[in-house]
């Protein structure tokens, strides 16, 4: 099938694809696959204040309720799983496993949001006032702005629509202008579920097109109360101030430089198929992909050996295609990107293996590419520094201690992974003394987070949550509510009044 057909089946007005200013590529081909129309700054002042105005409504709907309507888009979801996923891959270059694989999360993202429905929970906190009774209860929050990026064009977006709504807001989004298709076709089974679950408010879901102008307008706008961003730290600096500047909330998702320490007891067959998986999947353009190996010198030639074996029978090519491994980067920008670290990582020291251009007489305008090994000297300052491509940066150790401070030595902190059978570095990878990031394995990798658990990272990470735990909480606001049911009205500090 091909894009229109795509479309049409997951309920996407074709009008929707024709005549637009935003001219939609795919990363497979470099061919042109659609023009949508985009949205004005009025248009966006339009649509946020009838998400407020649905806001106003939805809040006064029971939770447990609520979450009938995300059960419903899950069901949408499953219905049209290949479908959607396949879209996935054709506007992102993702493999159809992982197309598929990220529709499957939106589904897992929405069982969990209905379970939680019923349990938004507060506390019961004990008074010093007899006759009094404290407690703790969460609200709604407002309209939840979410800015997602390219890589994961529907995943982020479910991860926060799920918990906005069933938290009682109304969601505003507005997806990377490389993957507006996605985002309509996401929005098109929102309605369909909303249809079904009649008597919902207009303005409840909906989605802003356009490129930074359109995003800007979403960030400042007043009644746009958390704006959930994801992308790189460069967009964070930007987002994060902004929102703050009007007491907004804001929840970012940023830039990773995730590392992998084996150690001398380390499985490495295991090893081998942790790093293969984080290092190249999506064609290293996921925030958890893992970016530097950190591997104790007295195994690293076997380790090393074994991945560029790996590596070399790693098929490049149509992501379409079943016994395809890696796709395209999403455009050249991302190809130049990745040769000019590479470049510099050579003058640094480095020894690099693949990074070549794949597939250019057969695909003079897409931009496949050999993922890269590179052993380093050390950890340079091309290492520390984020490159979205696939690139492992190899490095040694001796000492575990000097292991552990290397990998925190970077400013980034999303996801961590030691392996080891040693139960003491295993325990200290994941103590306060070890893994700075959000997110510490042990014997697993980098990659394929679960929904369960809260989603995110420290330092130029951003420090926002998404998903799992008790991630929810970022969508509502909590009231500390303190009922009197003596005759008496003791006051605070011990102050008396009259004849007290």
């Amino acid at each position: 099938m091909n894009t229109a057909e795509l479309l049409h089946i997951l309920g996407v007005d074709p009008k929707a694809m024709r005549g637009g200013s935003l001219l939609v590529y795919t990363p497979i081909t470099g061919e042109q696959i659609a023009a949508v129309h985009e949205h004005t700054f009025a248009d966006a002042q339009k649509i946020i204040s009838q998400a407020h105005d649905a806001y106003l409504v939805w809040r006064t709907v029971p939770a447990p309720r609520r979450g009938e309507l995300i059960r419903l888009l899950g069901q949408e979801l499953r219905q049209h799983k290949e479908t959607l996923g396949r879209l996935v891959s054709i506007e992102t270059g993702k493999i159809l496993a992982e197309g598929a694989g990220e529709v499957q999360e939106m589904i897992d993202i929405c069982d969990f949001a209905v379970g939680l429905s019923r349990q938004l929970y507060g506390l019961t906190i004990a008074s010093e006032r007899p006759g009094h009774r404290m407690m703790e209860t969460w609200h709604p929050l407002g309209v939840v702005g979410v800015i997602s990026a390219f890589n994961f064009p529907v995943a982020v977006w479910s991860w926060n629509t799920a918990l906005a709504i069933v938290c009682g807001n109304s969601v505003v989004w507005k997806p990377s202008e490389k993957t507006p298709l996605t985002a309509l076709a996401c929005q098109a089974l929102f309605q369909r579920a909303m249809t079904k679950f009649g008597n919902t408010p207009a303005g409840l879901s909906q989605v802003l097109i356009g490129g930074r102008g359109i995003g800007i307008a979403l960030v400042d706008h007043e009644q746009v109360a958390l704006v959930s961003a994801t992308g790189s730290t460069r967009m964070g600096h930007e987002v994060g101030p902004r929102v703050a500047a009007r007491f907004g909330r804001s929840l970012l998702e940023l830039g990773g430089n995730n590392a992998i320490i084996v150690s001398p007891s380390a499985d490495l067959g295991m090893a081998e198929r942790a790093i293969l998986f984080g290092a190249i999947g999506t064609a290293g353009q996921r925030c958890t992909t893992t970016r530097r190996l950190i591997v104790h010198s007295s195994v690293a030639q076997a380790l090393v050996t074994r991945l560029k074996k790996a590596y070399a029978s790693a098929k490049v090519g149509d992501p379409t295609q079943a016994d395809t491994l890696v796709g395209p980067l999403i455009d050249q920008a991302a190809f130049d990107a990745m040769q000019a670290a590479l470049l510099r990582a050579s003058a640094e020291g480095g020894r690099v293996t693949g990074g070549q251009r794949q597939l250019a007489d057969q695909q003079p305008h897409a931009w496949y590419v050999a993922p890269a090994i590179v052993e380093m000297p050390g950890q340079t300052a091309v290492v520390c520094h984020e490159t979205f491509a696939p690139i492992l940066y190899v490095m040694q150790y001796d000492d575990f201690d000097q292991a552990i401070a290397m990998h925190n030595d970077v400013p980034q902190g999303l996801s961590s992974a030691i392996f080891t059978t040693d139960l003491r570095e295993a325990e200290q990878f994941l103590s306060a003394a070890g893994s700075d990031c959000g997110i510490a394995n042990v014997n697993i990798g980098t990659s394929g987070a679960e929904i369960g658990g809260a989603f995110g990272g420290e330092k130029e990470t951003g420090g926002g949550r998404e998903s799992g735990s008790d991630a929810w909480r970022m969508y509502m606001r909590r009231a500390t509510n303190t009922i009197n049911y003596s005759n008496q009205l003791p006051l605070a500090q011990g102050i008396k009044f009259g004849d007290d």
